[in-house]
């Protein structure tokens, strides 16, 4: 006896899509699984930490509860916070900062003198003095000779760690910004169209401002540079060490170079903050270096020799315009200076 069994073509195409779907999905998930075994996770949190820490708390919170106008209706409130804790303004960790200072052509020719090289143009008989005014005191735990440090890690600093003795090749230089959009305070001559607290997509008045200068002094000095203006934090904030180490990675795998300078604004979240210096008759901007280190626990093997470097250029600026430039400060982060085997984060 033969049993037959009538299949509807509805049945049958129902059936069909659900193998389909579990083919599909089982694919996905094999998929997202291998991804996730690529990711480096302490990269990403190290990365996601200096994001968090360069945000104003305005940022993070209209970031987290969608709101355009928090700001306005936090002060109409009166709970805006009157100063940041002391020990996060000392540590000027590049936050956001309503009178933030545009650096100097002055300033800027400070790296001219890398390594005694003879610069016409730079006046080096003029008084120098740093402006108390909007400024807050210096403060260190370590130096070596007239250069100070802000040492924020565990690791004890000696002074073999701290001697620059060191050389390095200045024929290539490569300039580049985590923070492309961080602008400076409107002026008469320099109005732009913001794109967030403090930021502008208009170079001529953002960091890549400040690099188009810097490249401009130097290259007049026969050094080849490279200035990257790729935008990282525009128009996604979150991600923009990701994203600028891809792009130096992508420079330096055809154009090798000693120095590699990640160019930032130096402000912090406090409007009456903005250091400054008298050179001559010009008030200019004082600078500062943020070398990182491997205490975060991710790979940086050369982060003393890119301390020392920074270290050399900061004792020849301080020969020349004492006061110019602010401690240098060692964090436990890296800030990407990894990639090369002198990086600075400026």
């Amino acid at each position: 006896m033969v049993n037959f069994r009538v299949v509807r073509i509805g049945d049958l195409v129902k059936f069909l899509v659900k193998v389909v779907i579990l083919i599909f999905g089982i694919i996905l998930l094999t998929r997202f699984f291998s991804f996730i075994k690529k990711i480096n996770f302490n990269e990403y949190v190290e990365n996601r930490k200096l994001e968090i820490e360069n945000r104003t708390f305005f940022e993070l919170l209209e970031e987290n509860l969608g709101g355009n106008n928090i700001r306005n209706e936090v002060e109409k409130q009166n709970l805006l916070s009157e100063e940041l804790d002391s020990s996060v303004i000392s540590a000027f960790i590049l936050k956001e900062n309503d009178e933030a200072q545009e650096l100097d052509r002055v300033a800027i020719e400070t790296y001219e003198e890398i390594d005694d090289v003879v610069t016409d143009d730079v006046p080096k008989d003029v008084e120098t003095q740093v402006v108390s005014e909007n400024n807050k005191n210096d403060v260190y735990n370590a130096s070596f000779g007239s250069v100070q440090i802000r040492n924020q890690t565990s690791f004890n600093l000696t002074g073999e760690m701290l001697t620059p003795d060191i050389s390095f090749d200045t024929s290539n230089i490569v300039i580049f910004h985590t923070h492309t959009s961080e602008s400076y305070t409107p002026s008469e001559n320099y109005q732009y169209i913001a794109t967030g607290n403090f930021r502008t997509s208009d170079t001529r008045c953002s960091v890549v401002g400040v690099g188009d200068e810097l490249a401009s002094w130097l290259t007049r000095k026969g050094i080849n540079v490279i200035h990257d203006s790729t935008f990282h934090d525009y128009p996604e904030y979150n991600g923009a060490y990701t994203r600028s180490l891809q792009t130096v990675r992508g420079i330096l795998a055809n154009n090798p170079a000693d120095l590699v300078i990640d160019l930032h604004r130096d402000a912090i979240a406090d409007s009456s903050y903005g250091p400054s210096v008298m050179i001559g008759d010009e008030r200019v901007a004082q600078l500062m270096f943020v070398m990182g280190s491997s205490e975060g626990g991710l790979e940086h093997p050369d982060w003393v020799q890119n301390l020392k470097v920074a270290i050399k250029i900061q004792e020849k600026a301080n020969e020349m315009y004492p006061g110019l430039f602010k401690p240098i400060l060692i964090s436990k982060y890296r800030y990407n200076e990894h990639v090369a085997k002198r990086g600075l984060y400026y």
